[in-house]
């Protein structure tokens, strides 16, 4: 998945690519107008983050340039502009969504998720073995059957099923329940949520333990 990152902060734009690189987004960034026109007009993209305020434009003339080049785009304006007519004027340029700074991290994700199943470039629904777990409802099922979790647990499993088959560190999955709760916990207490979401599972092995390194959901479940 392509995405276009216009932003003239490096500090903001860094801590973004990061987040989105690590969730396996490919971006690109641009830290101006004529930046963002040079990679549409090189390269094809799945989604564009704009920000409104760019030191040679307006993310709003660079949405409708961009709309023009590509009417397919997912667009989503990132910024710190929070009143009601910029938020109007956003929407009414056709854009997919209008959020503003500061932002939690697990929020932009999401936002972005839906964007994206909204435009079925991707689905809210992942999948592996017999394990499913719909986002939109927040359902979890085995082989068709529901499975009760904690918002915790199902945070964790989602992390985990998003990079079935890689290593996902404790550092992250710390994260993960950092951002779902507002606390900080340590890794025994990491340690025992995974035990617990193990035994609902009903099959252990299904997340496996790195030794040093993470955890990791088995792909050919």
């Amino acid at each position: 998945m392509k995405i276009l990152l216009v932003e003239d902060n490096p500090l903001t734009a860094k801590g973004i690519m990061y987040l989105l690189e690590r969730e396996h987004y490919d971006v690109s960034l641009a830290e101006n107008f004529a930046a963002a026109l040079s990679m549409i007009a090189a390269h094809e993209f799945d989604l564009g983050l704009l920000d409104v305020s760019l030191p040679d434009g307006e993310g709003y003339d660079l949405a409708g340039q961009i709309r023009a080049k590509d009417p397919n785009i997912a667009l989503i304006f990132l910024t710190a502009r929070d009143n009601e007519e910029d938020v109007v004027r956003g929407l009414e340029l056709g854009a997919d969504d209008y959020i503003t700074k500061p932002f939690r991290n697990r929020e932009l994700l999401l936002r972005i998720r839906n964007v994206l199943a909204r435009r079925h470039l991707v689905s809210n629904r992942v999948q592996v073995g017999n394990v499913e777990f719909d986002y939109d409802e927040q359902n979890v099922r085995i082989d068709g059957a529901p499975v009760e979790l904690t918002a915790l647990e199902r945070k964790l499993l989602g992390c985990l099923l998003e990079n079935s088959g890689r290593i996902v560190s404790r550092e992250r999955l710390l994260d993960e329940i950092y951002s779902a709760s507002g606390r900080i916990v340590n890794d025994n207490t990491l340690s025992v949520y995974l035990k617990r979401l193990r035994e609902k599972l009903g099959q252990p092995d299904l997340i496996q333990t790195v030794k040093s390194l993470g955890y990791r959901f088995k792909g050919d479940a």
